[in-house]
């Protein structure tokens, strides 16, 4: 099997899935964020009742992160959604914008953008912060409301973007049907020369196969060129994989994948017994 098979074989509870197999798989973290969260939350709770409780506040991941720069009252207000929301399930894992659990938040733009106007937990942005805080771990799967979620394949995780409907049927059960996709191989290898970067990879390859060459399907990156890669330089491929139509960008566990990983979960687990 590829990665991305051996990964939802996993998830699905099967010792082998083929590509274009329709398979339950169980979510380890379901991502969502202030522009997808309340439309999320509207689903869930129309679907499984205004009472209903999550599937799992330990796995429910909750970052505002779009809307925040902006003295939009409408947009503001996105962000209160997810905080009452979180305070009503007790969802661990929320990276709020302000540090009081019970205010409303605000963006004064009288004061600008230099001037810090967020508080302690604001984690930045939803993909590179769910690396940082050690939610992105190889051999799970993530599901995020946003396309760019494909980032977190760098970590050797299957990552998907998914829509509002989806991710309010995960938030209730932990499951989602998916389609297997078929995997595209890409070979690197060798060092990236002076002056280039990751990016130019990633975009070179979509050069290659055009804007829709990897629709519904695995981008898999290989070769003995991807231990040259930070695990920066495999988060921006990664990240890309969906600019290819692609359903998932997927790099290889090694090395440099356990020791970045396994720092941020011990952070996680430390942060967590506070």
């Amino acid at each position: 099997m590829t990665l991305t098979e051996k990964l939802l074989a996993r998830a699905a509870g099967k010792t082998k899935v083929e590509a274009g197999e329709s398979v339950w798989v169980k979510a380890d973290v379901l991502m969502t964020h202030d522009v997808c969260g309340p439309g999320t939350i509207g689903v869930f709770k129309r679907e499984f009742g205004q009472d209903a409780r999550v599937w799992d506040r330990h796995r429910v991941v909750i970052i505002p992160d779009h809307y925040i720069f902006t003295a939009d009252s409408k947009s503001n207000r996105n962000v209160d959604i997810l905080r009452d929301f979180v305070r009503d399930q007790g969802i661990t894992y929320f990276y709020d914008v302000i540090d009081d659990p019970n205010g409303a938040w605000k963006f004064d733009a009288a004061r600008g953008l230099l001037k810090r106007q967020y508080g302690s937990q604001y984690a930045g942005v939803c993909h590179t912060a769910l690396a940082q805080k050690g939610h992105t771990r190889p051999g799970e799967v993530l599901f995020g409301t946003d396309s760019h979620t494909c980032m977190a394949g760098a970590f050797n995780t299957f990552a998907t973007g998914i829509g509002n409907t989806d991710a309010g049927f995960v938030m209730g059960t932990g499951k989602l049907l998916l389609k297997v996709p078929e995997t595209m191989r890409f070979r690197l290898e060798g060092v990236l020369q002076p002056g280039l970067m990751a990016k130019d990879i990633i975009l070179h390859l979509i050069g290659e196969i055009g804007f829709d060459g990897a629709t519904y399907r695995a981008m898999q990156f290989e070769g003995d060129g991807i231990a040259t890669l930070s695990m920066d330089d495999r988060m921006t491929i990664a990240n890309m994989a969906i600019e290819a139509g692609g359903k998932n960008g997927i790099f290889p566990f090694d090395a440099r994948t356990a020791e970045f990983v396994d720092a941020r979960t011990r952070l996680k687990r430390n942060t967590d017994r506070l």
